[in-house]
């Protein structure tokens, strides 16, 4: 009887096409769906043993996209369970990681901005899912792009509060050192303009009259004025690093005061609820309180949902603006803002950006003034301003980070804790006395300093002046021997050290050269010559003195005539002697005729601006602008002075003072070019009066010594 063992037969390896495989899919994830489990889409994946994962994965990743394309209609809840769906599903590796934010990007680029603000809900809740390993390196571009898209679609004015959810989730979901989301350069938003009426010329009295009827109610004048003075600061608060001009910051300390003031003198009341009748101790409770204002507080922003981030800048609603306590604290944090920023250090700041001992003084006594002022604004005023001061302060930690290079924040990690680190430290050594210290070096002849190596340099010698003075610390060659020394040619460390050698050793250094050269290295060949020359016997030298010594004796007994044939034979005599070099110690003065080209510019006076300007006239700003002055500087020389002459002699007097080129030719130029032809023919005529004035100064200068000269040679022919 014979057995027979039956031996399994494996089943065929399962396959098919895409879309057989993305129909299969499709089916599976609508079943994963209904039962919220991501198990069954894994089962139906690897039921498919005969395709490659490759091959797989791109069906998947189509099914996840056209079924959320059929539920875009739906509740939005359910596309939020098809994108955790799709984050389980790129877990166990049956999709491609960005397959969730994939979805999202699908979803956001054809719903509403209503709808688009609802699903974001979700990315915000899964800020730590993206943050894994897995999705973070693959998918932190895209949820940028997609973060960015939205921001484009989005209005600044109308959707602040959506705009402001998507910054918050980049900044959570970035890490701080990422330098794509930072400010690295400290740069501002100069496109953030705020327009409001500035042509002096579109208003007049009636408009003043409407300003001064709005503000009835109020202790304070509004009139125009005032208007462009409280909107001006914005363009300060625009850019900061217009306060370290001179004529801007003129301008921004004159307006901050009337503002300051101006707030300072029309104080808003705080219409809160009291349930005691003394107010004051109500407030004092409320202060120290802190959880029952933490409550008021959140109470109070919740009543307030709607709100705009750009100012209405219209006059007429000036004196509103100004009894409104949200938009007084708005004006004086950012004064609080501006201050910081000047006085604080920062990396980027250029070194023309300090500030002066004036406007440092100015900066601390009006921050004081401000925080006052907020202190004093309703409701929770002290709280209010604790809270600006405690985010200035965190803002300075963060200006510091950014100095620093912006270094990645990392946990400390807990090292573990040895036995020997846990032992107490051994006993030190209790230190010596110093009175014992001294007293035994006293004893000895010795100094004792307390450091070891000024100890030892004290006592290097009993006499330590005695010891500086020993040849031995004489390490200075002789100049001669210097020189003479093998070198290169043009060695710049080797000239240096001549030249201080011949100031220390010989007058040489002191004397024109006879032939002056523009090369050091000559002019050192030429000194080393003269030495040599110096060093040689001279005994032609002598006789020809001790001839004119006997000269000199003979010459008082012998006629005036015998003497001048003496000295012509004596000048003969010395003709062939060219070999000999006699320095002349006395000082020369040589007539040299100095180069038009190269004399020195006419610089502008006051005396000369006071004596043009009134030829300049009304067209006065025409000449500002050729100098470099911007618009606004010029409208507040317009508005601190009133007559054009003045304005136009006060900003010429600070063109002079900070331009190095405010010479008289360069202003006559300019004035020619303008057309401005009278002031132009006076400043050549002022031109004219200083060289002809200046010459004739030099020709006395110059003609005194000669004078004195004649005298000496009349004395003499005596």
């Amino acid at each position: 009887m014979s057995t027979t063992t039956e031996v399994p037969v494996k089943p065929p390896a399962k396959s098919a096409n895409y879309f057989a495989l993305q129909t299969a899919f499709e089916n599976a994830l609508e079943k994963a769906i209904e039962e919220s489990s991501v198990e069954m889409l894994v089962k139906e994946y690897n039921s498919y043993t005969a395709n490659s994962e490759h091959d797989k994965r791109l069906p998947m990743d189509h099914a996840f996209r056209v079924l959320l394309m059929k539920r875009l209609n739906n509740d939005v809840k359910q596309i939020g369970d098809l994108v955790r769906l799709s984050v389980e599903a790129t877990r166990s590796e049956i999709v491609s990681n960005t397959i969730p934010v994939v979805l999202l990007i699908d979803t956001f680029d054809v719903v509403t901005l209503d709808r688009c603000q609802e699903i974001f809900k979700f990315v915000e809740e899964l800020v730590d899912v993206w943050k894994e390993e897995i999705f973070f390196a693959s998918c932190k571009n895209n949820i940028l792009r997609m973060c960015n898209d939205l921001l484009r679609r989005l209005s600044r004015t109308q959707n602040t509060v959506f705009c402001g959810r998507i910054l918050l989730f980049l900044s959570k979901f970035f890490p701080f050192s990422e330098r794509s989301g930072l400010n690295i350069v400290s740069e501002f938003n100069l496109d953030n303009l705020t327009e409001y009426g500035l042509d002096s010329k579109d208003h007049d009295d009636t408009d003043n009259k409407e300003l001064e009827d709005t503000a009835e109610d109020i202790p304070l004048k509004i009139d125009y004025d005032l208007y462009c003075k409280f909107w001006s600061l914005q363009d300060f608060f625009r850019n900061p690093n217009q306060c370290y001009g001179k004529a801007q910051w003129k301008m921004f300390h004159m307006h901050a005061e009337n503002i300051l003031q101006s707030f300072a003198s029309f104080k808003l009341e705080d219409v809160r609820p009291s349930s005691n009748e003394n107010g004051s101790e109500a407030d004092q409770a409320m202060d120290v309180d802190d959880a029952v204002v933490d409550a008021a507080v959140a109470s109070t922003v919740s009543k307030a949902n709607h709100f705009f981030a750009k100012f209405l800048t219209n006059p007429k609603l000036l004196a509103l603006q100004l009894s409104d306590s949200n938009f007084r604290r708005a004006v004086l944090v950012q004064f609080l803002i501006l201050f910081q920023y000047l006085q604080v250090s920062v990396k980027f700041k250029t070194d023309a950006y300090t500030l002066t001992a004036e406007q440092a003084d100015f900066i601390k006594d009006t921050e004081i003034r401000v925080r006052k002022l907020l202190e004093e604004t309703p409701p929770y005023g002290k709280r209010f301003s604790r809270t600006v001061c405690h985010m200035l302060q965190r803002e300075e930690m963060w200006n510091n980070w950014k100095n620093e290079g912006c270094k990645e924040f990392k946990k400390p990690e807990d090292l573990p804790s040895n036995e020997e680190e846990n032992k107490p430290p051994p006993a030190k050594r209790p230190k010596r006395p110093l009175g014992d210290s001294l007293r035994d070096a006293a004893r000895n002849g010795k100094f004792f300093l307390g450091n070891e190596n000024l100890t030892r340099l004290w006592n290097y010698s009993p006499d330590n002046l005695q010891a500086c003075k020993s040849e031995q610390r004489n390490f200075l060659p002789l100049l001669e021997t210097y020189l003479e020394s093998p070198h290169d040619k043009i060695d710049p460390a080797f000239e240096w050290r001549a030249l201080r050698l011949l100031a220390r050793q010989t007058p040489h250094f002191f004397t024109s050269p006879s032939q002056p050269s523009s090369k050091i290295s000559d002019y050192l060949e030429q000194v080393r010559k003269r030495l040599i020359r110096d060093r040689e016997p001279k005994p032609t030298t002598t006789v020809s003195s001790n001839a004119s010594e006997q000269n000199n004796g003979l010459a008082a007994k012998s006629t005036p005539a015998e003497s001048e044939q003496e000295a012509a034979m004596a000048l003969q005599e010395a003709e062939p002697e060219q070999d000999l070099e006699v320095e002349d110690t006395d000082p020369v003065v040589e007539e040299v005729e100095e180069d038009p080209g190269h004399e020195k510019s006419l610089m502008v006076t006051a005396k000369h601006i006071d004596e043009v300007a009134p030829l300049i006239g009304e067209p006065w700003m025409k000449v500002g602008k050729k100098i470099g002055f911007s618009n606004d500087e010029l409208l507040f020389y317009q508005m601190e002075h009133p007559t054009a002459s003045v304005a136009c002699s006060k900003m010429l007097c600070t063109w002079i003072s900070e331009d190095d080129d405010a010479t008289l030719e360069n202003w006559a130029y300019m004035l020619e070019g303008l057309e401005m032809n009278q002031a132009a023919d006076a400043v050549k005529a002022i031109i004219e009066r200083e060289k002809s004035s200046g010459s004739s100064a030099s020709t006395v200068t110059v003609g005194q010594p000669q004078l004195e000269d004649d005298n000496d040679v009349e004395v003499l022919s005596d």
